[in-house]
């Protein structure tokens, strides 16, 4: 009797721990910490990155189970399928979406759950399906994104190309018009009530020359247009090589644009050489008669040691047909006593004077 008690006492022990432990297993699975799991079957349509057998699934950002799976399908290469456990109480719906979420420095993905609006519960056999994209991370959306846009630059190349060139004009043309575009804002700024009043302006002009009596005189009648000019040349301005205004210039400007006081200026020059043939303007013309046609090709300052105004123009003579039937390059300058508005003004009269002498003379002879 004394040697059947120990065998008894640990068979009774024994058979306590192996209740003890379905015990415990079981209270873990209904009223522990795991509870009482439902489990689905998810798909995907493309590749889901990192994702592991035991990665956790959160609902509405929630943890509620992990995944107890993933397997391919044989029939559609693309595809992934997973099995995941989660609470039974979670409310997964058939309008449940579906998607991966990556959590941490490291991005480790997640089955990430979002409730929907409806309350229709998932039939035995259904599967949830998850949305196109549901497993891209946020660098492979970035990867593709840069993608579509270096695809888009490549199939744009040109016009983009037309773009710049067309920018960069516009910008060389604003570059030359500076002046102007200063001038047009200012006189907006004023229009407006705005800004200091305008620094006056302090004008010169240019005078015709005169021709001694018993000139040979003119043989036909002829018109004198305004000289073409470049944008640079279209201005009241006193003009340098640099394109910018020296100390003291500032203030001071021509009684109009260059082309047209040169038009004004010959004009009353042929008429001081020959008073009853005087040359038209081209909106008072009538049919016939030849044409003098101008271009100004230079009107501006020389500064150096021996500074001095230099005017450089072209000239052309038309018959009635349109045909040149003479042309000359006419140039002259003059020095610059003192290095100021009015003794450039000055310089540029004399050396405007000598230049229409000679023009005028050569018309006579040539017309």
């Amino acid at each position: 009797m004394e040697t059947r008690a120990p065998f008894v006492i640990v068979g009774a022990f024994v058979l306590a721990v192996i209740v003890g432990v379905f015990g415990f297993v079981y209270w873990l699975n209904n009223a522990g910490a795991v509870g009482r799991r439902a489990t689905y079957q998810i798909a995907f349509d493309g590749p889901v990155p990192g994702l592991l057998t035991g990665a956790a699934v959160l609902f509405n950002g929630i943890r509620v189970g992990e995944v107890t799976s993933l397997r391919l399908d044989p029939a559609r290469p693309r595809a992934v399928a997973a099995t995941v456990a989660v609470a039974i109480e979670t409310p997964v719906r058939k309008d449940t979406k579906i998607g991966l979420d990556f959590q941490g420095l490291t991005g480790v993905p997640v089955v990430a759950l979002e409730g929907g609006g409806g309350t229709a519960g998932l039939d035995p056999g259904d599967v949830l399906q998850a949305g196109p994209g549901a497993g891209q991370s946020m660098t492979q959306a970035a990867r593709d994104a840069l993608r579509r846009v270096d695809a888009v630059l490549s199939e744009n190349a040109d016009p983009l190309r037309d773009t710049v060139a067309n920018l960069k004009i516009f910008a060389e043309g604003l570059a030359r018009n500076t002046p102007r575009v200063d001038s047009i804002l200012a006189g907006l700024d004023r229009t407006m009530g705005g800004g200091q009043a305008p620094q006056a302006k302090i004008t010169y002009d240019l005078e015709a020359p005169q021709f001694e009596p018993g000139q040979p005189p003119m043989k036909a009648q002829i018109t004198i247009g305004e000289p073409t000019a470049i944008a640079r040349l279209q201005t009241q301005r006193f003009l340098f090589p640099s394109g910018e205004d020296q100390p003291g210039f500032g203030a001071a400007q021509w009684s109009d644009s260059l082309p047209a006081l040169l038009q004004a200026k010959l004009l009353q020059s042929f008429e001081n050489y020959d008073v009853d043939h005087p040359p038209l303007r081209p909106d008072n013309a009538g049919q016939g008669g030849g044409r003098v046609v101008l271009d100004l090709r230079k009107f501006e300052i020389e500064p150096s040691v021996d500074a001095k105004a230099v005017i450089i123009m072209s000239a052309r003579i038309l018959d009635e047909a349109g045909k040149v039937t003479a042309a000359r390059i006419f140039s002259a300058s003059q020095p610059i006593g003192a290095m100021d508005p009015a003794g450039a003004a000055v310089a540029f009269n004399n050396a405007f004077q000598s230049l229409a002498r000679d023009l005028v003379r050569w018309t006579a002879r040539k017309s």
